[in-house]
C-alpha cells in the first residue's frame, strides 16, 4: 500500500472512532428517565402534527412566494410605464 492510501485509511479510522465515541458519550441524552424539572406537555395529535410540520411550511412558502411575485410584477409595470 502506498503512503497516501495509509494516511487516508488512518484519517478515516480516526474520524470513525471519534464519531463513535461522541455517539456513545451522548447516549444518556436518549435515556427514558426524566430529569429534574422536566415537564413535558401533552403530545400532539396526528392532525396537529401534520398541520404544524406539513401545512404551515407550505402555507408560509406560498405567502412568501406570492409576495415576491406581486412585488416583482409591480416593478415590471413601473418600468414599462416610465
Amino acid at each position: 500500500m502506498s503512503n497516501k492510501v495509509k494516511k487516508n485509511a488512518l484519517r478515516a479510522g480516526t474520524i470513525t472512532a471519534g464519531t463513535a465515541l461522541m455517539l456513545l458519550m451522548s447516549s444518556p441524552a436518549f435515556a427514558l428517565t426524566r430529569d429534574d424539572g422536566d415537564d413535558p406537555g401533552p403530545g400532539l395529535s396526528v392532525i396537529q402534527t401534520l398541520g404544524l410540520y406539513v401545512a404551515m411550511p407550505i402555507v408560509l412558502f406560498l405567502i412568501i412566494a406570492g409576495l415576491v411575485i406581486v412585488s416583482d410584477k409591480s416593478r415590471k409595470q413601473a418600468k414599462s410605464k416610465g
